[in-house]
């Protein structure tokens, strides 16, 4: 049902959608950048990541069929399949392969940007597209892309509310980049000792650190593969099985557990980790360490990883020591060397680890944690604005809830 004074149009009655050229232009390395289904994320247009650059002759070939304006739109037709960024600046740019030029006429641009977001009509794109977001939709389809929209005014006052949102939700992503920098830099400061805190008394530590092979502040031992034919089962049948699929840097994601069958069970029963322990990517994406949850104690342990047992220093100092550059230069190394790199215990076990007296490494995991867990609550605070974002996107685009027009 179309509410009162909203009238159903398709795409191109309330914009002009021009094609890009179909042509691959010559690449150079520095130059005007061009615009690719792969570089087209909601939000302003990126011009700075793209890597594919043409001259400005090209760039004149490529672009004398239209004129790019502030507050125009760029909607991918591949891979991303109708994603849009809209224009914010008046820096020259190429349509590439695929990209489509969205320009509005008698609509407002941002209440349009949001109209292209709105659930129904990224429903109808997946529908057109083949029913997968990395399928093509035809040129014509999206002129035919038909939707609801309410008068100008309506739409300026629904599109400057959501723009609120977008902007608290810019600005907490940007203090999510500047706390993770903030940190990134402590942990170099603070694991390889060119910052030293201070003690109980408040003076700053002054005993000399030891740098030792991981192998003589833990146990170093590998998973354990499933027995050919194995399936784990989404039933918790008996333990939890860690795959590296569940891991990230820092943790495990509880999400999408699998389970071992009771009948392989005993033949793994002495591959799991604990607690206590921490784990380390061995096979295919080298080097994310992390600790286990409570839910998971005494889980079993996918071959590509290896657990760090019967640990002798501070367990969360020496998680951040793990994730740090100290330790992860040794694993971009090797990962850079092999096509299908692998880390031996070996190699695991004659890591070089910075070790301070007990009492300097929990100060230091205290500082450490304390910024995690900042980070954490600004991202708890990202995923709220999100949510209510969504949440007004729902009832204000297709006119559930009506806004009161200035004036009215």
């Amino acid at each position: 049902m179309v509410p009162k004074g909203w009238e159903r149009k398709t795409l191109d009655e309330i914009s002009d959608v021009i094609d890009c050229k179909h042509r691959t232009p010559k690449y150079v390395k520095n130059g005007i950048p061009l615009v690719s289904p792969g570089t087209i994320k909601w939000g302003a247009i990126d011009l700075e990541s793209p890597t594919k650059r043409v001259t400005a002759e090209e760039y004149e070939s490529l672009m004398d069929h239209c004129t790019v304006e502030y507050g125009d739109l760029v909607l991918s037709r591949n891979q991303s399949v109708g994603i849009a960024s809209f224009v914010d600046s008046d820096k020259p740019f190429v349509l590439g392969q695929d990209t489509v030029l969205v320009k509005p006429k008698g609509s407002d641009p941002r209440f349009l940007f949001y109209n292209l977001q709105s659930t129904d009509t990224q429903k109808t794109i997946f529908k057109l597209a083949g029913g997968s977001t990395f399928s093509r939709i035809n040129l014509g389809d999206i002129r035919k892309l038909k939707t609801i929209y309410p008068p100008l005014a309506e739409q300026q006052k629904i599109a400057k509310i959501l723009s609120t949102w977008d902007k608290a939700i810019s600005t907490t992503e940007r203090l999510i980049d500047n706390s993770t920098q903030q940190k990134k830099a402590l942990m170099q400061q603070l694991l390889t000792g060119k910052k030293r805190l201070l003690d109980e008394l408040g003076k700053p530590f002054e005993d000399e650190w030891n740098w030792v092979n991981l192998e003589d502040i833990c146990d170093v031992k590998g998973g354990k593969r499933l027995p050919k034919g194995s399936a784990l089962s989404e039933v918790k049948t008996f333990n939890p099985y860690i795959r590296v699929a569940d891991m990230y840097m820092g943790g495990v994601d509880l999400s999408n557990i699998k389970y071992v069958p009771e009948s392989v069970a005993p033949l793994i029963k002495n591959y799991t980790i604990s607690k206590d322990d921490l784990f380390i990517t061995v096979a295919g994406t080298l080097g994310i360490v992390g600790s286990i949850p409570d839910e998971l104690d005494g889980a079993n342990l996918t071959e590509n990883a290896d657990k760090l047992t019967n640990i002798k220093c501070d367990k969360t100092f020496l998680l951040y020591v793990m994730t740090s550059s100290i330790i992860q230069r040794y694993i971009d190394a090797e990962s850079t060397q092999n096509a299908q790199p692998k880390l031996a215990l070996v190699r695991i076990r004659g890591f070089k680890v910075p070790l301070p007296k007990p009492e300097e490494q929990q100060k230091i995991a205290t500082v450490l944690t304390n910024a995690d867990k900042e980070i954490e609550l600004l991202e708890q605070q990202l995923a709220d604005l999100q949510q209510e974002k969504k949440a007004l996107m729902q009832v204000l685009l297709p006119g559930k809830k009506r806004v009161v027009v200035d004036g009215e």
